[in-house]
C-alpha cells in the first residue's frame, strides 16, 4: 500500500494539459466535420463559416490544453493542501 502525500504542481499540469489537448482535437474534428455535413446537406455548397469551422482544428485544442493546465495546477495545489491537512491518499498498486 502506498501513500501519496503530495503531487508535483507542474508535472500534473503538463499531463492534463497534454490529455485536454487530445480531447480538444477530438471535439474540433467532430465540430468541423459536423459542420461540414450540415452545410452540404442544408445549403449544398460550402461558405466561409465551414471553412472558419476547420480552424477549430487548431483553435480548440490550444484552448482544451490552456484549460488543462490550469485545472491540473488548481487540482496538484488542492490536493496538496488537504493532503498535508487531512493526510494523503493510500493506494495499492498491482504488480
Amino acid at each position: 500500500m502506498a501513500k501519496i502525500n503530495s503531487l508535483d504542481v507542474l508535472a500534473l499540469a503538463k499531463f492534463q494539459a497534454i490529455l485536454f489537448a487530445f480531447v480538444g482535437l477530438a471535439a474540433g474534428v467532430i465540430y468541423s466535420f459536423g459542420g461540414l455535413i450540415f452545410d452540404l446537406v442544408t445549403t449544398g455548397s460550402l461558405n466561409l463559416g465551414t471553412a472558419l469551422a476547420f480552424l477549430a482544428l487548431i483553435g480548440m485544442p490550444l484552448i482544451f490544453a490552456v484549460a488543462g493546465a490550469v485545472l491540473g495546477v488548481f487540482e496538484a495545489v488542492l490536493f496538496n493542501i488537504l493532503a498535508r491537512k487531512f493526510g494523503g491518499v493510500k493506494i495499492d498498486f498491482i504488480r
